[in-house]
């Protein structure tokens, strides 16, 4: 065997395509739902089903945030990459959901409150988380040690994460004119089931994507074993 070749390239899980293309036309069907088969509400009309994207966004991006800072501890514990591949692949998505979040929050906001963005307390402490995890991609992206690159990450994961409580009770511990937090409990029994509909979607979704960075992740560092492999034995790269 090649030296070049030692290190095997990480499988794709069977079932992530098949979960992959069921998630999306779940979340189609979702969507579909809460826009064609719920009424319009009374005061806002079509544009409070912003509602069903803008808060199982945010849901998903606390979900997110929990991830890193779960995989940065067991990092910090175990000194394993796995954990390091899944926090860093769950803070892409929650960073995505987060920005989602904030610019549908912002097109809801100026019609109902009258401005594109007000410096209220949940839209500032979201603001910080999404610029927090911003920060931490780039730490990520401008550390070439791979050790240092995990250790540090995994630092900023932990401390970031304390925004996330902060995020989620600023709209009870500050006078603020964001409505407090919303669960298919407190919205209008019309809006429960697409709200929940929603929220599977995109849990699902978050789910997919999720393993799919971590899969290549995965592939990305064996890839770069090979170069290095062949890059010590003087022979040609193999991927």
């Amino acid at each position: 065997m090649n030296s070049t070749e030692s290190a095997a390239l990480p499988a794709r899980p069977k079932w992530h395509q098949p979960f992959g293309v069921l998630s999306l036309l779940f979340f189609v069907a979702a969507q579909a739902f809460g826009y064609f088969a719920t009424a319009p509400e009374r005061d806002m009309g079509n544009l409070q089903k912003i509602m069903y994207v803008h808060v199982p966004a945010a849901w998903i991006a606390f979900i997110a945030f929990t991830v890193v800072f779960g995989a940065s501890v067991l990092y910090l514990w175990k000194r394993q990459e796995k954990y390091d591949y899944a926090a860093a692949s769950a803070a892409e998505v929650g960073t995505v959901m987060t920005g989602l979040t904030l610019a549908l929050g912002s097109i809801w906001g100026r019609p109902t409150w009258g401005v594109w963005w007000t410096w209220d307390p949940r839209l500032t402490t979201t603001a910080i988380l999404f610029l927090i995890y911003i920060s931490y991609l780039s730490l990520r992206a401008f550390t070439e040690d791979e050790e240092r690159r995990a250790r540090w990450s995994a630092a900023v994961g932990i401390l970031g994460f304390l925004n996330v409580p902060i995020v989620y009770m600023s709209v009870r511990w500050w006078r603020t004119i964001h409505q407090v937090q919303s669960t298919p409990g407190t919205v209008d029994s019309d809006y429960a089931l697409a709200l929940r509909l929603n929220a599977f979607a995109f849990l699902f979704l978050f789910i997919y994507f999720v393993a799919s960075r971590y899969y290549l992740a995965r592939l990305e560092r064996t890839l770069e074993a090979r170069r290095e492999e062949a890059a010590l034995a003087g022979g040609p790269i193999h991927v």
